[in-house]
């Protein structure tokens, strides 16, 4: 892969390490559905003028209005909302590294739902090697020897199956340029986040929150998601799709950096050690390195 292209899987690693980050902070202020609806809106509008700018508005045709509702449902309303839930009671870090089961989590409705993904040997046993480095991460609450909720980890595990879910789904998005189906679903996704952002927010309003606040709210809308999806888009045409999917490895670590570097959070030993079986059930899942290993001459 080129140079270019590994500068491009970085600083997206770093911008989506970096979500968890501002919804962090964000969250702490606003309520998680309405955070949910701003970070769609605001992206939605930046896509839309992209688009405009690009002659690409005529491919937002309204055939596609249902498959674009459940896309937003499926890819931004469901894990948004989730991963929000999850990150009033747990660390940027800790929810980071949940959400990077989303590969595994991926070959499970693949193979389940479309029977498209082949189980071979090493997605057998990455699937396995993730499913232990989750059991690890939950140990500790389970058996309580850590404080953090159960019920706001499994939000954020239910936000990775949202994802994969959609990714599945996705499919039948091949025809359309990757930037108007990421449009689409954007437009879905704030109509449905409206009517529930508004009735989740009684009692709030705008000028609760800080000044700092509404900084993450538009850095979340507009670098972690609009921006974040042309980087992405970019990477898949000149990258291809499993060199993007590197990035499932960047995201978590880049959390956990900004989540000890600006906000001091930390992980127990039981959290590190079901993270580093995850990482090497993602490796492993990836099968690439399996296959370099395999290839070398003895």
């Amino acid at each position: 892969m080129p140079l270019r292209n590994w500068i491009m899987l970085i600083v997206l690693g770093f911008i989506w390490g970096g979500a968890f980050l501002f919804a962090k902070v964000a969250v702490a202020e606003i309520p998680p559905f309405v955070l949910v609806f701003f970070r769609v809106a605001i992206a939605c509008l930046v896509l839309l003028a992209i688009l405009r700018l690009r002659g690409l508005l005529r491919h937002l045709k309204t055939q596609h209005a249902l498959a674009f509702l459940t896309m937003g449902f499926l890819n931004n309303a469901v894990p948004f909302s989730l991963l929000f839930l999850g990150q009033t009671q747990i660390g940027a870090g800790l929810a980071s590294i949940l959400n990077a089961t989303t590969p595994v989590f991926t070959v499970i409705v693949a193979s389940l739902l479309t029977r498209q993904e082949s189980l071979q040997a090493h997605r057998v046993a990455g699937v396995v090697l993730g499913v232990a480095g989750v059991a690890i991460m939950l140990s500790g609450s389970l058996s309580g020897l850590a404080t953090d909720p159960l019920w706001a980890q499994l939000c954020c595990l239910g936000a990775a199956t949202s994802y994969a879910c959609a990714a599945t789904f996705a499919r039948r998005f091949k025809s359309l340029p990757p930037q108007v189906a990421a449009t689409g679903q954007l437009m879905g996704s704030s109509l449905i986040m409206l009517p529930v952002a508004l009735a989740t927010s009684s009692g709030w309003s705008l000028g609760d929150a800080s000044a700092t606040a509404w900084l993450n709210v538009v850095a979340l809308g507009v670098v972690a998601t609009a921006f974040a999806y042309l980087i992405y888009f970019r990477l898949l045409s000149e990258a291809g799709a499993t060199n993007a999917s590197l990035v499932t490895l960047i995201v978590p670590a880049s959390a956990l950096f900004f989540g000890w570097l600006i906000l001091g959070e930390k992980l127990g030993p039981l959290q590190l050690g079901g993270f580093a079986v995850l990482l090497i059930g993602l490796v492993v899942l990836d099968g690439r390195v399996l296959r370099r290993i395999g290839a070398r001459p003895v």
